[in-house]
């Protein structure tokens, strides 16, 4: 699907709501990551374009996970960070950023400011 099957404002409002860092291994873009959005529940098994279904994942993540169910892959996750944190954590962690509200106020206003989605994120 590419870049290009949510409205970039939707994306950083995503992005933001989860501090800019992968919901899975809390990697962040001052580390030098690629955000992209990860689907919960993925499309071939019902799932939607929802806030409450997207997460902020990294590449490696979001590659890694495939269609494999979300609390199956924290579990994974939580095995190649050597027990630096737990799977009942990262699952913790992602039903925080999904109970978050969105801004899309903010993040078009800062889109705007900015110049553009990559300048906003390059200068957040």
């Amino acid at each position: 699907q590419g870049r290009n099957w949510l409205r970039p404002e939707k994306r950083l409002a995503l992005y933001l709501r989860d501090g800019l860092a992968c919901a899975w291994c809390g990697d962040g873009i001052e580390d030098g990551i690629r955000l992209t959005l990860d689907h919960l529940i993925p499309h071939s098994q019902g799932g939607n374009n929802e806030a409450r279904n997207l997460v902020t994942a990294c590449l490696k993540c979001n590659s890694s996970r495939g269609a494999r169910d979300w609390h199956e892959f924290a579990a994974a996750v939580a095995t190649y960070l050597d027990g630096d944190v737990s799977s009942d954590q990262i699952v913790a962690h992602i039903e925080i950023c999904i109970a978050r509200s969105v801004s899309l106020v903010e993040a078009k206003e800062l889109i705007a400011r900015r110049g553009g989605f990559s300048a906003a994120l390059r200068n957040t």
